[in-house]
């Protein structure tokens, strides 16, 4: 199922600050969409607006080319898992899954048989077989989470929009549940919108990631693009660690401001003056100081990681820049050492040049 948001806008109560500010997004059917962006960039706004959980000022929302006007048009349509998981604490796992098919109208609600093999069903495919009998206080996090998704796909939906499903969860249990939601989504062949705060979540399971930030989106790209072709400042930061390097283009190359850095050459469509070069640190290169560098590249060792020797580098014109060299280098390569930053990413005035 499709999901068209055009021009969609929310105030605060009382025509108070923009919450979301003519939002535009299209999500084909069975994508796996992830909105990204700091607390208070709009992300769980446009979720709920997308559930009809919430009203909105202006602007449509459309599954599958239809605009939808209330809550009651999405509903059997949206599954909505959020980031408490909201499960009844005086239910079983069991009820509570059943809960979404109990309270159908008569006309549509299924037989008692067929409600309980449906629970059934979504406990066996939730890897939770044995816990229907459960209450959600002897449940762990991540069978909680389970319990409240497969509440969420009781009735069928061929949408699912999930708000922080595993905030509230340990590193290594999210991990492993991230990689089974992603399964579970090409099984279903659904349709899913993912919040997270989580950068690495987000680039391990969705198709494209949507950057967020004050109540609009800034960028909508692949995991690839995003990190070759960050549109702004804001989204190359956001997105993983950076370091920023002020300069001058000029005549096709940039000079940086540290006398440590080399500078680079730049295409011809890049116009002259002031820039910013940004870069990822495992991006920069360590190459032999030339002539007249005399300022000292000091490097901080600061233990290993994942296979790599992490160092801070303190320079003429930066203090904290990270390092990674690979455990099998010399630390002689750091000794009367410049830094080539040519595989940089370019910004003026906030937005990408190049």
């Amino acid at each position: 199922m499709s999901i068209e948001v055009s021009a969609l806008e929310r105030f605060a109560p009382g025509r108070g600050k923009a919450l979301l500010r003519k939002v535009s997004l299209d999500v084909p059917d069975s994508a796996f969409v992830a909105l990204v962006g700091p607390s208070g960039a709009g992300k769980t706004t446009l979720l709920r607006a997308i559930a009809g959980l919430d009203p909105y000022q202006a602007g449509t929302v459309s599954l599958d080319g239809q605009v939808m006007e209330d809550v009651s048009a999405r509903a059997g349509q949206v599954g909505f898992v959020f980031q408490n998981y909201a499960l009844f604490p005086h239910m079983t796992a069991a009820r509570n899954i059943a809960f979404g098919l109990d309270v159908l109208p008569a006309a549509r609600r299924p037989t008692r048989a067929r409600i309980n093999e449906r629970v059934r069903e979504l406990l066996e495919l939730m890897q939770i077989p044995d816990l229907g009998g459960a209450y959600p206080a002897r449940l762990s996090g991540g069978q909680r989470q389970r319990v409240a998704l497969a509440r969420a796909l009781a009735t069928g939906p061929r949408v699912l929009l999930l708000d922080e499903p595993f905030g509230a969860l340990d590193p290594i249990v999210r991990r492993s549940i991230r990689s089974w939601l992603r399964e579970l989504h090409d099984r279903l062949g659904l349709t899913t919108i993912l919040v997270t705060h989580d950068q690495e979540e987000a680039l391990d399971v969705a198709d494209r990631i949507v950057v967020m930030q004050d109540g609009q989106i800034v960028q909508d790209a692949s995991p690839v693009d995003l990190d070759s072709s960050p549109a702004t400042e804001f989204v190359m930061e956001f997105l993983g660690e950076a370091v920023s390097f002020p300069g001058i283009v000029g005549a096709g190359r940039m000079v940086l401001d540290d006398p440590l850095v080399l500078p680079f050459s730049v295409p011809d469509s890049v116009a002259d003056g002031p820039a910013v070069a940004m870069i990822r640190p495992y991006e920069i290169q360590l190459v032999p100081a030339q002539p007249g560098q005399n300022a000292p590249l000091r490097a901080v060792p600061r233990g290993a990681r994942n296979g790599y020797r992490h160092y801070v580098l303190n320079c003429a014109g930066h203090d904290g820049i990270p390092f990674f060299l690979p455990q099998d280098g010399a630390d002689h390569a750091l000794e009367g050492a410049a830094l080539d930053i040519s595989r940089a990413r370019l910004f003026r005035n906030g937005l990408a040049c190049l």
